[in-house]
């Protein structure tokens, strides 16, 4: 659970699962990305997520100075990958902090492959 607000009222925790499900809907929906997959991609899963699945290719965790997100991307072939990667990142990080109200640190994307979309 990641503290997001308190007061003498009470207090709002988001739980880790509706935290990485909001990093992989923001994650998905940017230019040039074809899709998710899970961290452990190269041991054999070579299934792209769909938007059922996004949050198996984001991982959160939390230190002082804010969240670290890790997302797994497939980049579509023909995109400049840092230019996708630096839209992932400020999508994230803007999402997180004015929707979630939740104070990111770093992004990393971890681009696991480039694929050729077929048209």
């Amino acid at each position: 659970m990641f503290l997001v607000a308190e007061s003498e009222l009470g207090k709002v925790d988001i739980s880790r699962e509706a935290v990485e499900t909001v990093v992989g809907l923001a994650t998905v929906d940017c230019y040039g990305l074809v899709g998710m997959v899970p961290r452990k991609w190269a041991d054999g899963v070579s299934d792209i997520l769909g938007r059922e699945s996004v949050r198996k290719g984001v991982e959160v965790k939390e230190e002082e100075e804010g969240l670290i997100v890790d997302v797994f991307v497939v980049i579509s072939y023909g995109t400049k990958i840092s230019e996708v990667a630096l839209n992932i990142m400020q999508k994230i990080r803007y999402v997180m902090q004015e929707v979630a109200g939740l104070r990111v640190a770093r992004v990393n994307v971890n681009v696991q492959s480039v694929r050729v979309i077929k048209e």
